[in-house]
């Protein structure tokens, strides 16, 4: 039963987000960047953590993180507000500000499509007798070295176009996985068996672990660099869409899970989220795996492209795209042979909050009274993110 009631609320919100109605709406199209990659990655891998970790306060770990990404949101916003209708930033120092923030753009990116392609390759081995951290590997080295080669020879438009299709399979999967969770959720509760599971990390390593999954939450910035194809008004709008839609649907996951699963269940790891929904449902595996692939593949080509655009922009053509995507193809082999998923996912926040940091800044020249000396106290807490987010043991 619970079977056919995830398989009936996935179909139906699949073909709800491909109604050519929805298909047309400029605020869908202007949103669903963004959304897709808020809750993507850091959707698979987001909840064992948070219940491994925090216990009984994952929720509200869950809601610090969010929040947390709302305020940087704000700061970005705020950028796209004070540029709307110029050519750039005016005065020196903030111009080069910029500049220095989208290079840290440009490396984020490269550590973000380690991470998509790491968790790509793990959960693509997760369901088969090849499940060790070798092949998963060899799985994701080969998926960079064929985007390199779509890259080097044709360019991405065909596989970007894929980018519509993946994102509503993703969040129609996500939509079903929750309608299992409730399910569970309440026959735990009719039972008397919900769990108040204690807290494994307190104090400043808890802190820094916070610190250490901002990636999980990151993607709204997405918005700030759609300005060819939406106005400033419908970025700033799609953006807090996005993000409101995300922390929703965030809180609701992780409030069924903290309390439906005891800690000792599950062994932590990149797929860890597989087991535990074994136990909700036989059919969601194998829903969570194609929408991990699909969503994993298609988030790694879009960023490989996003970074080769943007150093190719920085360094006034002087290095062509397809040299910034074998330079980044390079750079994630390294990544993945001697990093694991949790260890990319820290470099990613750190990189990520480096970002946020100098975007903060930049608001904070744009801004007046305490407005300013808010974006100027979230730089310091951006910078400090940077400096002192650690991944998970």
């Amino acid at each position: 039963m619970t079977n056919a009631l995830i398989l009936i609320a996935t179909v139906a919100a699949l073909g709800l987000l491909l109604m050519p109605r929805v298909l047309g709406s400029q605020l869908f199209r202007a949103t669903v960047t963004p959304l897709a990659s808020i809750i993507g990655s850091g959707f698979l891998v987001l909840g064992p953590i948070l219940d491994s970790a925090y216990g009984l306060w994952a929720p509200l770990v869950m809601g610090l993180l969010c929040l947390l990404a709302w305020v940087f949101g704000a700061a970005v916003r705020h950028n796209i507000a004070a540029l709307d209708g110029q050519g750039g930033w005016p005065g020196r120092a903030a111009r080069r500000i910029e500049q220095v923030s989208s290079w840290a753009l440009a490396f984020a990116y490269f550590i973000s499509v380690a991470y998509y392609l790491n968790l790509f390759g793990a959960f693509a081995v997760s369901l088969t007798d090849l499940s060790d951290p070798v092949h998963a590997r060899q799985v994701t080295s080969g998926v960079l070295l064929v985007i390199l080669l779509v890259g080097w020879t044709s360019g991405f438009g065909a596989l970007e176009r894929m980018e519509q299709v993946t994102v509503s399979i993703k969040l129609a999967i996500i939509l079903g996985l929750l309608v299992g969770l409730v399910i569970y959720f309440t026959g735990q509760a009719q039972a008397g068996a919900l769990v108040l599971n204690p807290a494994h990390q307190t104090g400043w390593s808890a802190l820094t672990l916070g610190f250490g999954l901002i990636v999980t939450v990151q993607g709204f910035e997405t918005s700030r660099y759609l300005g060819d194809e939406y106005d400033a008004a419908m970025r700033i709008r799609s953006m807090r869409l996005a993000q409101i839609v995300a922390t929703a649907i965030y809180m609701i996951y992780i409030g069924l899970l903290a309390y439906a699963f005891p800690t000792g269940r599950m062994e932590l790891n990149e797929t860890a989220i597989i087991d535990l929904m074994a136990v909700v449902a036989p059919i969601l595996p194998v829903l969570l795996v194609a929408a991990a692939l699909a969503a994993q593949f298609s988030a790694a080509v879009a960023d490989t492209a996003g970074s080769g655009g943007l150093i190719h922009e920085l360094t006034g053509g002087r290095i062509r795209p397809r040299v910034a995507y074998a330079v980044l193809v390079g750079f994630g082999l390294l990544l993945t042979w001697v990093s694991d998923v949790f260890q990319i996912i820290a470099y990613a926040s750190r990189a990520f909050a480096t970002y946020y940091a100098l975007q903060a800044v930049l608001a904070a020249l744009a801004a007046r009274g305490g407005r300013r000396a808010a974006f100027l106290v979230l730089a310091a807490l951006g910078a400090a993110i940077a400096i002192f987010g650690v991944p998970v043991e």
